[in-house]
């Protein structure tokens, strides 16, 4: 027998799994065809039909996950951008339910810092493979983060990025939205990790991060990891092109030294600025203001992640889990 097929029977012998997809519509191309993707592939594995809950401009999904959870799904999957998992996330919180990513925005940052893939084939495979990973998570007031919060430049970025633009060009938009910004005079922030002493700067931006990597696969923070029970706060402190060009640069080259940023880890973190400022959380939005407080909340979400190949631990392996979730789909199109 082949040994994928091998794996994969191994992997989906027993009962399935209870499930729910909750989807932004808006963010995928042909609902109905996502739709019976899903439940014929699903259906292969031998789980039984999902429930499908639909979010909205007034929920974006937290409410639809609540539900789920209420109806006793083991897996809800999250099929939208980031906004949709950042909802998802805020209900699953502290749940045995596992959280399975499908990738449809042009951000994806979650999925980007842990190896998954944006295709639709590896998100249902790794889900019935039943890999699990169990994460902190950020919280900022009543809503969690699982991969940075920010102040400062980096919202400001987000807001002067059109969707119209993100639909068109990927990724690559926020470029646009960053170039406006570059030359804004700084915030005076201070900034309280744990019981310390809160220390002064002027910042352009402060990140709080779960995991350490930008839109387009940047690496900002090299030493983050979503299950060490920290947050790792980036201060940005560039004043002029030339301080923006080095510190990207530094980026880009993946550098152990970054000009113009210090780094902390905290278990808490509060940031007051001066004057009111954008705020996000995973690449959205949320309502401006002049303090961000952040703290982690330990191990409390469970992530479905790829199976490895030979490794009795979980790996990032998104690539093989594309090709075995591409013959799951293939095998229930045959039947």
């Amino acid at each position: 027998m082949d040994p994928l097929e091998d794996k994969r029977r191994v992997a989906h012998d027993g009962d399935g799994l209870r499930s729910a997809v909750v989807v932004n519509p808006t963010k995928v191309a042909d609902l109905d065809e996502l739709r019976q993707t899903v439940q014929d592939a699903l259906a292969a594995a031998g789980w039984p039909e999902p429930l499908w809950f639909e979010t909205t401009v007034e929920d974006p999904g937290r409410g639809q996950t609540e539900k789920a959870i209420e109806a006793g799904v083991e897996v809800v999957f999250a099929c939208g951008g980031d906004g949709t998992v950042m909802s998802c996330v805020s209900a699953l919180v502290g749940t045995d339910v596992a959280l399975a990513v499908l990738p449809q925005g042009t951000g994806n940052l979650l999925a980007a810092n842990l190896g998954l893939s944006g295709e639709l084939a590896a998100g249902l495979e790794i889900a019935v493979e039943r890999g699990r990973r169990l994460l902190d998570v950020g919280a900022v007031e009543d809503h969690y983060f699982t991969v940075m919060a920010g102040m400062g430049f980096d919202a400001q970025m987000l807001a002067d990025t059109s969707e119209t633009t993100k639909k068109r060009f990927g990724w690559p938009a926020y470029v646009v939205g960053a170039v406006r910004h570059l030359r804004d005079r700084p915030m005076k922030v201070s900034i309280r990790v744990d019981d310390q002493q809160p220390i002064r700067r002027r910042a352009r931006s402060v990140l709080v991060a779960n995991v350490g990597r930008l839109q387009g696969g940047l690496r900002l923070l090299t030493d983050a990891e979503p299950d060490d029970g920290y947050l790792d706060v980036a201060v940005l402190t560039p004043r002029t092109l030339r301080h923006w060009l080095a510190l990207g640069w530094a980026v880009a080259l993946r550098q152990d030294r970054v000009p113009r940023m210090e780094v902390f880890r905290a278990r808490r973190v509060e940031i007051t600025s001066n004057r009111v400022q954008p705020r996000e959380l995973d690449g959205d939005l949320i309502e401006p203001g002049t303090t961000l407080r952040a703290e982690i909340r330990r191990r409390a979400l469970w992530l479905c992640v790829p199976q490895p190949e030979q490794d009795p631990d979980l790996a990032e392996d998104a690539q093989a889990a594309a090709e075995r979730g591409e013959r799951l789909i293939e095998e229930a199109r045959r039947e």
